[in-house]
């Protein structure tokens, strides 16, 4: 996402938006990019694969 880009995102934002939801907004645009280049990359997990991640996710969390 370049300059241009950024100040589009900022333009179609409501007037009254906090520097910390212009943030919030950019960050969630880059990320769904960088998931969209990977889904692209075919760098994805398949279900199996996420279900084994989060239990392991859960068990360091002592869940």
């Amino acid at each position: 996402m370049g300059k241009k880009e950024i100040l589009e995102l900022i333009k179609h934002l409501p007037d009254d938006v906090s520097p910390s939801e212009v943030m919030d907004e950019l960050c969630f645009r880059l990320q769904v990019e960088k998931g969209l280049e990977d889904a692209a990359a075919r760098r994805v997990l398949d279900e199996r694969q996420l279900k084994a991640k989060i239990s392991r996710w859960r068990k360091s969390a002592g869940r």
